[in-house]
């Protein structure tokens, strides 16, 4: 579904990514581990169209089209979604409102207000979030866990064929954790198709979202790729060794 073939970029004149192949099938989970600066979080950036980012050689498809040429709003309707590591506060636009029309422009089909609002409702439940969380500004005195959360529910409510999920596990709670970890399980459920690049440092997450392929980044590039006893090995002996 998604293909990444010698991805090159850079940010402010440096070279981050240094020829990148990711192949991410419909359906599939693939983890994506690494040390710091391993240019994971770029990896994100790029493949979901961030102006800051230059691709300098290399390509990214979904579904055979070339995603190169298309801005960020573009590649969000065709199917790419990014959940933020560091997500920011959206004043004086409300939670709701600002998902309905999300909704509306990558969907594009209307919906009714109250329509849409039992359809979120169903989502922040399972999220553990209260219905008057909904109706707060996007993420304006969130505390960490909730913003994650609110990540998650853009996800369940737009539906992507490709969900990025940068460190969405950072900064959570074990009781945080199993919730969102359960929310993107239930995402799979009702849409098998869904492709998931699940970048993160730790083991942890992986404990209760189990990936098909587990991928480990250095100095911006892929160096090994296995199983799940993968991560079993760089928990033992860190990435020094890999």
């Amino acid at each position: 579904m998604l293909t990444v073939s010698n991805l090159q970029a850079e940010a402010e004149g440096k070279q981050i990514l240094k020829g990148v192949d990711l192949q991410v099938k419909a359906g599939e989970i693939v983890a994506v581990m690494g040390p710091n600066g391993s240019g994971k979080s770029t990896l994100a950036y790029v493949l979901a169209g961030h102006p800051q980012y230059q691709v300098k050689k290399g390509k990214i498809k979904l579904d055979g089209k070339e995603m190169g040429g298309l801005s960020a709003d573009k590649r969000a309707r065709v199917g790419l979604f990014l959940a933020l590591q560091y997500p920011v506060a959206v004043a004086g636009v409300g939670l709701n409102n600002f998902l309905r029309l999300a909704y509306q422009d990558i969907k594009r089909e209307k919906m009714m207000p109250f329509e849409f609002r039992e359809k979120l409702m169903a989502a922040a439940k399972l999220l553990k979030l209260p219905k008057s969380f909904l109706d707060r500004a996007v993420n304006e005195g969130f505390s960490g866990g909730e913003k994650k959360k609110t990540e998650i529910l853009q996800m369940m409510i737009l539906k992507p064929k490709i969900a990025i999920l940068d460190e969405i596990d950072s900064g959570l709670d074990i009781d945080a954790l199993k919730i969102v970890a359960q929310a993107i399980n239930q995402a799979r459920k009702e849409n098998p198709k869904l492709g998931i690049i699940l970048i993160t440092h730790y083991q942890r997450i992986l404990n209760y979202v189990e990936p098909d392929r587990v991928v480990v980044m250095k100095q911006g590039k892929v160096v090994k790729t296995g199983g799940r006893q993968l991560v079993k090995e760089l928990e033992r002996f860190g990435y020094e060794k890999i």
